[in-house]
């Protein structure tokens, strides 16, 4: 009886990377690139000089995905997330009163 081999696959539980990009920044990136195309044939649609229409496109694009690569090199793969989450924590809770805790306390 032979022996069979399988090639092992050693990316098991590691994020997707696409040329520098990895996890959501993908996602980012090709929703840019969506509402780029969007936005070209809108304007194109409405009758701008084609020419025009292309150079506004393709500075947007540059820009947007200048912004995804940075928030990638800066933040990493879960760290925009993180810091999005961390703006939302509110940095001090106030009670005037402890009515709302004597109340619940005695419904137990």
């Amino acid at each position: 009886m032979a022996r069979l081999t399988y090639a092992i696959n050693k990316g098991i539980n590691r994020s997707i990377v696409f040329r520098g990009l990895k996890g959501q920044y993908i996602w980012y990136a090709g929703g840019a690139m969506f509402m780029v195309m969007i936005l070209y044939a809108l304007m194109y649609i409405l009758g701008v000089n084609t020419y025009l229409c292309l150079l506004i496109a393709a500075l947007i694009a540059a820009g947007s995905i200048m912004t995804v690569y940075q928030l990638s090199a800066s933040y990493g793969e879960h760290g925009l997330t993180k810091a999005m989450a961390a703006r939302k924590i509110p940095r001090l809770v106030k009670a005037t009163s402890r009515k709302r805790f004597i109340t619940s306390n005695k419904s137990n």
